[in-house]
């Protein structure tokens, strides 16, 4: 197979039309190699447009939801991201090449192993992965100027929120299926605000499945 080739493909007829045009974004896509992120099994379906399983209940998202993740926070070099939910380790080594310092938690053991080698291999040395489950952050290491979650929650974790600097932003896909809104939240000294971003699905963050409702 022709990596490259399906790389050019993946950025032009998906992430392109998904208005990812920030030329930044698209040269860091062009130099990440998202076929290292996942699975050997799935190597060759690297650069399709859909989720691709990483163990029997956690899945990536889809190049294109990650690029457009990425365009909208336009993280700087000087700042201190946290990401909630590795995964894979593509999307940390994405930041990683654009922030000072990523702190990135994964509450499976061997995820965060194979994500640690692969941004390992690949060179990213100012990624951190924690063995950590994310519901609660990254307290010791807050204020963050970036939260990145990398999967669906019901609802903004306020305690997340807290964990931004003024000035911060936080990412998140939020809502149930079948229709799930990205929303970006920007804190000020006076309060956060938010924005509607697009419409999509993706898995559920481990740890973030909404309690059963009571029942008698």
């Amino acid at each position: 197979m022709n990596f490259e080739q399906a790389r050019f493909n993946m950025i032009e007829q998906q992430i392109r039309p998904w208005d990812v045009l920030d030329p930044s974004v698209l040269e860091l896509l062009a130099v990440v190699k998202r076929e290292d992120f996942v699975p050997a099994a799935y190597r060759n379906m690297a650069f399709t447009d859909t989720e691709l399983p990483l163990n029997a209940t956690r899945r990536t998202l889809p190049p294109r939801v990650e690029a457009r993740l990425l365009q909208e926070l336009q993280v700087q070099r000087h700042e201190k991201v946290l990401e909630i939910g590795t995964g894979s380790g593509y999307m940390a080594a994405l930041l990683g090449h654009r922030a000072q310092q990523v702190y990135t938690l994964e509450p499976d053991a061997q995820l965060a192993a194979q994500a640690r080698e692969a941004l390992r291999r690949a060179g990213v040395v100012n990624v951190k992965v924690i063995e950590a489950d994310g519901r609660q952050g990254l307290p010791g290491e807050a204020p963050f100027d970036v939260i990145v979650l990398s999967g669906s929650v019901a609802e903004l974790p306020q305690v997340l929120v807290d964990q931004l600097k003024p000035g911060g932003r936080l990412i998140a896909i939020v809502g149930h299926e079948p229709v799930m809104q990205a929303q970006l939240l920007h804190r000020s000294a006076q309060g956060s605000s938010q924005t509607v971003l697009f419409e999509t699905v993706a898995p559920r963050l481990p740890g973030f499945e909404q309690a059963p409702a009571f029942s008698f």
